[in-house]
């Protein structure tokens, strides 16, 4: 049986995303193995992140400085914003390396049944980015979800006054998707959303 503080680091694991109890107990028992090779680093690194972990003020980006890496740095196209719900959002298309513009997180979806209204989001916030001027382009690269959507609309019909072309992101067939396996909200967006071949 384990000590109280190894139980309760067990349990702050498994309060994580995608680990449960029985991967949480592993991952301890990893750590512990490898006191100076696994928990030490993870501990500095923990420690680090915890004092210098901010929220920019530009862009709602999590980082360790504010403005962010992305809004701070001078490569990036300033005149194009990609507005997305959440922080792992935005993390995902930097991945991708295909955006070359900035960002906006809004920090949520509009929601009636959860609550989440227009102005829990940081809306306002995008509205004076493109009052600003400057903005060419704002990409709402919201999820597919009706919830999604919604908010995709509502943000689209807030800038509908400014001089900037609003985009959004295709949805549709997944590379490498068989069509037996899509739902039919998939396959009617890949077909409202067809181009001419070549």
């Amino acid at each position: 049986m384990a000590s109280s503080e190894i139980e309760t680091l067990t349990q702050a694991l498994a309060r994580l995303p995608g680990l449960g109890p029985r991967s949480a107990r592993r991952a301890v028992l990893h750590l512990i193995k490898r006191r100076e090779t696994a928990l030490e680093p993870l501990l500095k690194a923990l420690g680090v992140v915890s004092e210098t972990l901010a929220t920019c003020s530009v862009c709602g980006n999590v980082d360790t400085t504010d403005p962010c890496g992305v809004c701070a740095d001078p490569r990036r196209d300033g005149r194009s914003i990609c507005v997305v719900e959440e922080v792992a959002d935005l993390w995902a298309l930097e991945r991708s390396r295909l955006f070359p513009g900035k960002f906006h997180v809004l920090g949520g979806r509009l929601s009636a049944l959860d609550g989440v209204r227009p102005e829990d989001l940081t809306i306002d916030s995008l509205i004076r980015r493109v009052e600003a001027g400057g903005i060419d382009e704002v990409v709402l690269a919201m999820n597919a979800t009706l919830e999604g959507q919604t908010t995709a609309h509502y943000v689209a019909e807030r800038i509908e006054r400014f001089p900037v072309r609003v985009t959004q992101l295709a949805h549709g067939l997944p590379v490498g998707g068989e069509l037996d396996y899509l739902d039919e909200g998939t396959l009617a967006q890949a077909l409202r959303a067809r181009r001419p071949l070549g």
